[in-house]
């Protein structure tokens, strides 16, 4: 799992490692049943505090992406596990929409915007379907 931190960026560096995990994840790097690094070994390896990522695997957790196990780590929960809720599918949309609006007072047309978001999902390797 390659992992990049940004240390000047205005995202929190726990925020950073959340999404790239989700990007992984949504790549194909990791699968359901993998189990991701110890806190103490993924923190050492991206010179952070414990408790970043710590708060990284939580957010996850909290997400229904991952199971945090004692003993047995952080494992990537199946599909069938991690199934979307209508919740969550609001939560996505929420997420977008201020994304969606900057572009549209950018100028940028439904068009565009379509077209930004297939290639999103081309970029992650998902098939483009339903957008």
């Amino acid at each position: 799992m390659f992992i990049q931190i940004e240390p000047l960026s205005n995202v929190p560096i726990y925020e950073q490692v959340t999404r790239q995990i989700i990007e992984g994840i949504a790549r194909g790097d990791m699968g359901p049943g993998d189990t991701l690094p110890s806190v103490r070994s993924l923190a050492a390896d991206l010179g952070v505090n414990m408790h970043t990522v710590n708060k990284s695997y939580h957010e996850l957790e909290a997400k229904g992406i991952i199971t945090i196990r004692a003993k047995s780590g952080a494992i990537i929960r199946s599909m069938e596990e991690r199934a979307l809720t209508p919740e969550q599918l609001q939560q996505i949309e929420k997420n977008l929409k201020p994304v969606v609006a900057e572009g549209m007072v950018l100028g940028a047309t439904v068009d565009q915007i379509e077209h930004m978001m297939k290639k999103v999902f081309a970029d992650l390797q998902l098939p483009a379907e339903g957008v």
